[in-house]
């Protein structure tokens, strides 16, 4: 069995123990054993990035554009090998692991450009004589705390900028999935970084995270991961005064309207719900569908639903792979047996699927007959689980898919410029799609929620240097 360890301080180091990697889609393949680091380590991680700050933080913009263009080269070389360690690792199908993969090149390489084009600015005083600049420093020593649902786009979206922008990082992937995250430091540990830059630390969130939270060298905190989790790390960098930026999921309504193209509609809500099998924080979850084509809509998708092919992710013709996990897969049979008990009518799938290969496979539910006030469609399933809602007009479909404590992503299918405008507008969420899945963002533009979804500053594009960077106001006198 191939071990893998943690990257410390420029040196390959073995943890305190191992975890099996295991394949969701055949439960006797196991990828690898991957170390498992302790608070100690840890904390040896974290002081190895503090000492290694300063000459990072005096980095030229070309050394960074160097190590992060070079680093995005080699994942684009690598795409279809990375791409199927990542559905092998995570259930992902082929293509979506190697358009990962392929995603995550693209990061590196956009923030390999931003390290070139990262600045400050120049402003003039109120003041005869006096200048003013506005600088652009990096934070400092940053904690980088991934989910398992992207294990290798939002370790790159997390690493690329924090590296572009000047700081030092400790990583840590999901333990379910640390195989890519091994990867891109592999990558970076061969990139002309100076020791200590980059450091990852696999292991349980209990020790690592924590470690990373509790640390007064660690400046900021990035997580992406549940609700619980994610608000008692905001508690804590705040009593600590670090900066912290937390994505915690969501309820992401789907809004279907009389007007809507039926084809785009199912297409967008099949595509949005069940696809990378559910387990997207923007998935649809709740379909609000207007009476008119409530029917029309629900048999369109239970159609599609029947002929998609739920199976190994590394088979050809693989429309949807297993579930990530058994706990996971437990979690959304649960939320199944509460949709029923709630009193909704399970129009389609559901069930324990049998394959060739022993996993976690599960047939996408689609519940109807459903309320916004049942469980169903206020709790984050994270699965290939959705419902219907009926609404009487685009009026009350708006204000249900408002009625939820999340606010990460919103859409909506119409043929209706004007609703299509005030849907932009008056949707309580970051991400707005009109006649587009849910799920589905490019590299280059922010990526975050409101409410319960999201805290701090936005991630990815140009918006991530407000998280990476602290704005600095410098006067000097003339003569």
């Amino acid at each position: 069995m191939n071990r893998f360890d943690n990257f410390i301080a420029g040196e390959w180091v073995q943890g305190s123990g191992t975890r099996p990697n295991v394949n969701p889609s055949d439960t006797r393949d196991i990828i690898g054993d991957y170390a498992q680091a302790d608070a100690v380590q840890t904390g040896h991680a974290i002081a190895a990035a503090a000492a290694a700050a300063p000459t990072w933080a005096a980095s030229t913009p070309q050394q960074r554009f160097d190590v992060l263009d070079a680093v995005g080269s080699e994942l684009l070389a690598r795409r279809e090998e990375i791409g199927r360690l990542l559905s092998r690792e995570e259930g992902k199908t082929l293509p979506e692991g190697i358009g990962e993969a392929h995603r995550a090149a693209m990061i590196f390489k956009f923030f390999a450009g931003e390290a070139l084009r990262a600045g400050g600015e120049t402003l003039a005083s109120v003041r005869l004589g006096v200048g003013v600049e506005v600088l652009r420093q990096p934070v400092g020593v940053v904690g980088l705390i991934a989910p398992w649902n992207f294990p290798i786009a939002i370790p790159a979206w997390k690493i690329a900028p924090a590296l572009a922008y000047g700081n030092c990082v400790v990583f840590k992937p999901a333990e379910l999935v640390p195989g890519c995250g091994w990867t891109i430091a592999d990558i970076l540990s061969r990139s002309g970084l100076p020791r200590g830059v980059f450091n990852l630390v696999m292991g349980a969130g209990s020790q690592v995270g924590q470690a990373m939270v509790d640390s007064p060298l660690v400046k900021a905190v990035s997580f992406t991961g549940s609700v619980g989790v994610g608000r008692r790390i905001i508690a804590s960098c705040a009593q600590r005064q670090a900066k912290v930026q937390a994505e915690m999921g969501g309820k992401n309504p789907l809004v279907v309207l009389d007007d809507a193209d039926l084809a785009v509609a199912v297409n967008a809500a099949v595509q949005g719900a069940y696809y990378s099998t559910g387990q997207r924080c923007t998935a649809s979850s709740r379909f609000i569908v207007t009476e008119g084509i409530h029917d029309a809509f629900v048999d369109g998708v239970v159609a599609k639903l029947r002929a998609l092919k739920v199976d190994n992710a590394l088979l050809d013709g693989t429309d949807i792979g297993p579930v990530v996990d058994e706990r996971q897969l437990a979690q959304n049979l649960k939320y199944v047996e509460i949709g029923r008990q709630e009193g909704g009518e399970l129009a389609f799938g559901g069930e324990v699927l049998e394959r060739a290969t022993p996993g976690f496979y599960q047939r996408p539910a689609l519940f109807t007959g459903t309320t916004n006030a049942m469980r169903i469609s206020r709790e984050e399933v994270f699965g290939p689980v959705a419902n219907v809602v009926k609404a009487r007009d685009y009026d009350e479909a708006l204000a249900i898919a408002n009625d939820t404590e999340f606010g990460l992503s919103a859409g909506l299918c119409t043929r209706s410029l004007k609703h299509a405008t005030h849907f932009k507008l008056h949707a309580q969420a970051g991400m707005v799609m009109v006649n587009l899945p849910t799920a589905g963002v490019d590299y280059h533009v922010p990526f975050g929620g409101s409410k319960g979804s999201s805290y701090g500053p936005r991630e990815q594009g140009t918006y991530a240097r407000e998280f990476y960077t602290t704005v600095k106001t410098a006067y000097s006198a003339a003569g």
